[in-house]
């Protein structure tokens, strides 16, 4: 599947879909632009096409009032179109080319295939200081940075190309598909960051000597969602959310922000869980650019791309309250562990972020919140301690070892 807007990329498409036909592989291209008619080449999908799976017509998109407002509206309608596709068993691999806009739209589009499924973005926005977010996602997206502009077939771009045709060609042919798990899974979905990696290190073993595997996400903004998702999917036998830091950076605009919908989703598809505050007790920003009214916090250099800001006394009530407004209505069995030797690792006796009274203040919000339904468990231990990885993974098999009956019902 290849996709762009053909009114303006339309030959270096053809060319992409010619360097694809001569690797042996079949092609279907689709087209999003909106402002014209194809240049040197007829799609397979045409942008009208596109536009009726969505609701709408190409008419109306050139008559949105804005370029944002008819983008957004194609590229919510070639989404549509790509999962279409995918479920009638048309798509192996896709391609999304473009420069901005394009870029966009085509990401956008292979963001619907599943993992395991090859994609790829070619744009010259694939670098700088550009947002990866947009061609990214939670997807395992390969992304090409054209390095000239798209516009001609000159050596540079044709290189390109053809790399990226070899690459796609490669993977839908060698690669490899994310299948679920055969019978009862053993996967363990684990949050983690620099901050915790001893601990979870720990965790880890200690979970493959009862037979079960740890999958850890980094827990960055992205990789607890994407922990999310897959546990929709039916990847995992549970979750262990040690790493929750994603729930913080929304309240002073941090990057490592997880949505607001971060720690509720495990609980509402009942899934065992064991869930710590590691790391809450910091927000994340890129080296340079902390916001002047956090200049005065306790601030600590993570390394050279970003630096940690301590969160509040106020902040860590806020937060507690949050915790408990995810977890409690959870279909299935939850134990919060909170260690009370740190939450990080410059969270310690003379440390920067050493602050037991606002970690106190957290742990107190949550249990008062909660007020009973889901127990709040003190450990004597810091975060990234390999004995508190240790405790975490000991709770979570406690819970695998209830009987299912007890284990459901609050489902």
């Amino acid at each position: 599947m290849l996709v762009g807007t053909l009114d303006t990329k339309g030959p270096e498409v053809s060319y992409l879909r010619d360097r694809l036909h001569d690797l042996d592989c079949t092609t279907t291209v689709v087209d999003v632009g909106i402002l014209g008619e194809p240049l040197d080449i007829v799609p397979d999908i045409s942008h009208a096409e596109v536009a009726r799976r969505g609701g709408t017509t190409i008419e109306a998109l050139r008559n949105a009032g804005t370029r944002g407002r008819a983008v957004a509206e194609m590229a919510r309608s070639v989404r549509l179109v790509m999962s279409d596709l995918f479920d009638e068993g048309r798509v192996d691999a896709a391609i999304g080319l473009g420069g901005a806009e394009g870029a966009v739209m085509g990401a956008g589009a292979l963001m619907a295939l599943p993992i395991g499924v090859p994609k790829l973005v070619l744009s010259p926005i694939a670098s700088g200081r550009h947002e990866f977010e947009p061609l990214v996602g939670t997807s395992d997206m390969t992304v090409v940075h054209t390095v000239v502009d798209i516009l001609g077939l000159n050596p540079i771009a044709t290189t390109v190309f053809d790399n990226a045709a070899a690459a796609v060609a490669g993977m839908a042919k060698h690669g490899s598909r994310l299948e679920p798990p055969q019978g009862e899974s053993r996967y363990v979905a684990v949050t983690m960051l620099g901050n915790t990696t001893t601990a979870v290190m720990a965790l880890r073993d200690r979970l493959a000597e009862d037979g079960y595997e740890a999958v850890v996400f980094h827990s960055n903004g992205v990789g607890g969602p994407a922990m999310e998702e897959l546990a929709s999917a039916g990847i995992f036998v549970g979750v262990i959310d040690y790493t929750t830091n994603e729930v913080v950076d929304p309240l002073v605009g941090g990057i490592h922000d997880g949505g607001d919908g971060r720690l509720s989703v495990v609980g509402e598809l009942g899934l065992p869980q064991v869930v710590l505050p590691g790391c809450i007790d910091f927000s994340v920003f890129a080296s340079g650019s902390v916001p002047s009214e956090l200049a005065d916090r306790p601030k600590y250099d993570h390394n050279p791309e970003y630096t940690l800001i301590r969160m509040s006394h106020e902040e860590m009530v806020r937060i507690g309250g949050i915790f408990a407004e995810r977890l409690g209505p959870a279909n299935g069995p939850v134990r919060i562990l909170i260690p009370t030797k740190g939450l990080s690792i410059p969270n310690v006796p003379d440390g920067v972020f050493w602050d037991p009274a606002a970690d106190a203040a957290f742990r107190e919000s949550l249990t008062e919140a909660l007020d009973g339904s889901i127990a709040v468990e003190e450990i004597d231990l810091h975060i990234n301690d390999e004995l508190c990885g240790v405790a975490a993974a000991e709770a979570f098999l406690d819970l695998l070892a209830q009987p299912r009956s007890e284990r459901q019902e609050k489902e």
